[in-house]
């Protein structure tokens, strides 16, 4: 284990969270960089938080503010990402299922609320299929339940049309850490929002040297996971749930990856979806995008409180319905 880097330092100001520490974690042929925020009491549940596509584990960090030392939180960077960019293929949804099944049991962590973003939903859902007894409950964050995506495109066409910039940027090598913020900072999600918790999360992307800094993430990676998420065995995850002590919960953005009214989800694509409302239930956040739901003030706060709901013990009802906040 390693004393929290740098980035930690610009987002912990308030000493309301507890340091983040960092593991090396070993999977099938390599390691994952593993953030961990640990819960003041040790026999605290535990969250496993999966982040999105182009993301690292410190896009969960707001969230692990928000919990307040309430629940230990466990965020890997996926195989290809981050600080785990070196870690080779092979890359795919279930392949990185079964990673997160290693990082349970290598760091001992039991049963754990699973967690993930975007297409951290997705391999979550699938984690929690695969692996069942590892997990209490699932909290899935504006992804996770297959959605409609425009038909005759290549690969790299699809992943640009569902995820934009984000896929472009991976191409890019950027001059200095201020060109990659200028970048960020123009995003149409994060305008007005911008905050140390992203600044902290966009930095950890970053590798290489200047004047040629580039994105951690592995473009192999994106497209291989970023094609398998839309195939069934992925998509459909979310119907082939083992019964949880708690309904599952998909807690989704009113706004979409560009801030664009049309988010990933509304109601009209959720009832196409046949979701069984009994085990997965979902939630409204208004007034968040793709991105804030998980790194904004407002939305960090109600994933954090969902998590709290889920770990709490499934014979008393603990859930607060946060959707109309």
């Amino acid at each position: 284990m390693s004393d929290a880097p740098r980035d930690d330092a610009v987002v912990r100001k308030d000493g309301d969270a507890p340091a983040r520490e960092e593991l090396r974690v070993p999977v099938r042929g390599g390691e994952l960089a593993v953030s961990r925020w640990p819960a003041d009491d040790p026999a605290a549940p535990v969250a496993l938080a999966l982040h999105g596509i182009t993301a690292n584990g410190l896009s969960w960090a707001r969230v692990a503010h928000s919990l307040a030392g309430r629940m230990t939180l466990v965020a890997p960077d996926l195989r290809g990402r981050g600080r785990s960019g070196r870690s080779p293929g092979p890359y795919g949804i279930a392949a990185h299922a079964d990673d997160m099944a290693a990082v349970v049991d290598e760091l001992g962590l039991g049963q754990v609320v699973l967690t993930g973003h975007s297409m951290g939903a997705f391999t979550a859902a699938l984690a929690a299929v695969r692996h069942p007894h590892l997990t209490t409950a699932l909290l899935l964050v504006d992804g996770g339940v297959g959605f409609p995506v425009p038909a005759g495109l290549n690969p790299d066409e699809l992943l640009t049309a569902v995820i934009g910039p984000a896929m472009r940027r991976l191409s890019t090598t950027f001059p200095d850490r201020e060109a990659y913020r200028a970048f960020w900072r123009r995003h149409p999600a994060f305008a007005d929002r911008w905050s140390p918790w992203v600044e902290a999360y966009v930095q950890r992307d970053l590798v290489g040297e200047e004047p040629e800094l580039r994105s951690a993430c592995s473009l192999e990676a994106v497209r291989v996971d970023g094609v398998d998420q839309f195939r069934e065995e992925v998509s459909g995850a979310v119907r082939r749930l083992p019964r949880l002590p708690r309904p599952a919960v998909l807690l989704w953005a009113e706004r979409g990856l560009m801030d664009e009214p049309q988010g990933l989800y509304d109601e009209r694509r959720l009832a196409a979806a046949g979701l069984d409302r009994e085990r997965v239930r979902p939630r409204l956040v208004t007034g968040t995008n793709h991105y804030t739901i998980l790194i904004g003030d407002e939305g960090a706060r109600v994933v954090a409180q969902h998590l709290l709901d889920a770990a709490a013990d499934p014979g008393t009802d603990g859930r607060v319905d946060m959707s109309s906040r």
